[in-house]
Order: structure tokens, then C-alpha cells, then sequence
């Protein structure tokens, strides 16, 4: 997640203006006193604490596509948990203040309403006392550049690492080529500082999946997952474990019957020799093996039932077969 903050003390620039853009999302004309407005930071280009950083262009688009948006609380998105609703954004400029890789320091700055009703005046008090100050915001992005080399980090990968230093630089992942804005949540405590993301990557326009996850994997490449991906992913690789153990026990049990028919077929062959040689063994090979051994047991050691014909003819004289 990434978080920013609700700017205290910022007045309206223009009451009349703000009005009109607020006024697009209502059933009914508001009047100025029947809205409490407020500033909110989203979003900035300094790296955080995940070692990620907007890029400029990303801040300029995410702007556009926050507009709209609705506040929620601790990024649940119900009903009952909505707070407010962002009717502009800006990308600010802040004079003196520099990001931690030596360039001009930008953020994404919201405008957002909400009613002025006795439900709501509680928390404008807290928002007002700075009690409800941090907030966070979820988006998607289309590309993780390194910033050592420019690769794109899900796609072809890098051997450079985040939080490291390679000639002077620090190697961070910049956020670049937003998909879409979710939703922006009022947090009890942020994960960051000044600015943050819900981190709701996708592969070539799609949501990750597990194939997509697994494909990157078998070529070497890079992925990157938040935590409900994560979580998919652990349990997932729980899966696996679990039929990893089922196999191990049903190809053991294969390799003892292998074994066991060997011996009868071929008993001059050494025990630990067939063992070796199993070992090595796919699964399909032990089962043409074993589908082998037991046509050849077969033909070895014919089975006689008890009450078989002798020789094939009946006999006319007395039962001593059955004698005892």
C-alpha cells in the first residue's frame, strides 16, 4: 500500500468554481454550506518505503483517473464505509524539496467533499483535529521499470536489486503506466511516509493469475504480487506440497511392486541393482515395467485352480483328488 495525507489548513482557491465540479456528482444543487471540503495528499515521485517511486507521467495520469473516486475506510469498500469523493486533482510542484534519487519532489493532490450532516460531523472534527490524517490509495500499474538499466522488472527482470547502490546510484522501481485508480481509504497506520499504492499489478492488461505467475517463473522473469496474490500463491504451493507427498507415496508403492515382480522374473538380478535402476525411473516407466513383469510372472508361475481338470479329462473312476 501506498499512503499520503489529509493537508491540514489549505484553503478553497476558488468556493464558486469547486462548487460547480462537486455539484456533477450530486442529485441536487449543494450550496457551499452544505459541504465540508478538504485537501488530500495521495501520491508523490520520492521513493517509499518499498523501495518504488511514481514517475512524473504516472502521477499526471493517476490524477485524471482519481477524479471521481470515492474515500472509503481501511480499504473496505462498502456502503456504509463511504466518506468522501474526490472532485479534482493537481499535481503539485513543492519549492525547496528534493527525492531521495536528487530530483524535484511532486504529489498528487485531491480535492474531496462530503455532506455536512450530523452523521458526518464527528469525523470532520477528527479530519479537522488531524486524527483522521493518513490515508491510502489503490491502483493498478502496467510497468516496473528498474531504475538502473530501465528494465521492466515483470517482464524481462534485471540482476539489480532494490534498496542497493550501483555506481553512485540508488536502484529503486519506478511506477509507471497507471491501469486504473480503485479507490482511496482513510488507515489508522500507513505503511508509508509520504505516499503509497495498493500494489493490484497486471500482466499485459491482465489481473495475475497463478498461469501467468507460473509462466513467468519457468522463463526466468520477474512478477511482482500484493498480498491477496501472495496469499493465492502460498496456498497454491500448499496445494502442490500436499500432492507432492500423495506422488512421492504412490511412486514408492510402484518401485516395491516393480521390485517384487523382478525378483520372481528375474531373481539373478541383485535386489539393490533393481532399486538403482527404479530410482531412475519415470513414473511411466515403472508402470510399462511393472505391466511387463506381471505378463511375464504369468508365464513363469501359472496359476492352478484347485478343482482344474487333469489333463484334461474327467475322471471316471474315483474322486482321490479330494481326498485328504
Amino acid at each position: 500500500m501506498k499512503n499520503g495525507r489529509v493537508i491540514k489548513g489549505t484553503p478553497n482557491d476558488n468556493q464558486d468554481s469547486e462548487l460547480v465540479l462537486i455539484n456533477k456528482y450530486t442529485r441536487r444543487e449543494l450550496s457551499i454550506d452544505e459541504v465540508y471540503v478538504f485537501s488530500v495528499v495521495l501520491c508523490d515521485n520520492d521513493v517509499d518505503r518499498d523501495n518504488e517511486a511514481f514517475s512524473n507521467t504516472a502521477l499526471e495520469l493517476l490524477g485524471e483517473m482519481f477524479v471521481g473516486k470515492t474515500g472509503v475506510l481501511d480499504h473496505n469498500p462498502t456502503a456504509k464505509n463511504q466518506t468522501a469523493r474526490i472532485f479534482s486533482c493537481r499535481v503539485e510542484q513543492v519549492q525547496g524539496k528534493t527525492t531521495a534519487y536528487g530530483e524535484q519532489y511532486y504529489r498528487l493532490v485531491g480535492r474531496a467533499y462530503m455532506p455536512r450532516i450530523d452523521s458526518n460531523q464527528d469525523f470532520i472534527m477528527a479530519i479537522d483535529s488531524g486524527i483522521n490524517k493518513e490515508v491510502s490509495v489503490g491502483c493498478s500499474v502496467g510497468e516496473i521499470r528498474c531504475s538502473i538499466c530501465g528494465a521492466d522488472r515483470r517482464t524481462t527482470g534485471c540482476a539489480h536489486i532494490d534498496g542497493n547502490t550501483y555506481n553512485g546510484k540508488q536502484c529503486y522501481s519506478i511506477l509507471d503506466k497507471p491501469l486504473d485508480a480503485y479507490e482511496w481509504s482513510f488507515v489508522a497506520v500507513p505503511s508509508q511516509v509520504n505516499a503509497g499504492v495498493i500494489k493490484g499489478y497486471r500482466l499485459n492488461n491482465k489481473e495475475v493469475n497463478m498461469e501467468d505467475i507460473i509462466k513467468c517463473l519457468k522463463k526466468g522473469t520477474a512478477v511482482t504480487l500484493d498480498k491477496a496474490q501472495a496469499d493465492k500463491l502460498n496456498s497454491y504451493i500448499e496445494l502442490l506440497e500436499k500432492r507432492a507427498v500423495d506422488g512421492e507415496q504412490y511412486r514408492q508403492d510402484l518401485t516395491n511392486q516393480v521390485v517384487r515382480l523382478s525378483l520372481i522374473v528375474q531373481p539373478e538380478i541383485a535386489k539393490s541393482d533393481i532399486l538403482d535402476i527404479a530410482d531412475k525411473m519415470t513414473i511411466e516407466q515403472l508402470k510399462s515395467f511393472k505391466s511387463c513383469y506381471r505378463a511375464r510372472v504369468g508365464d513363469t508361475l501359472p496359476t492352478v485352480p484347485q478343482l482344474s481338470k487333469s489333463g484334461g479329462k474327467i475322471s471316471k473312476t474315483n474322486n482321490t483328488e479330494y481326498n485328504i
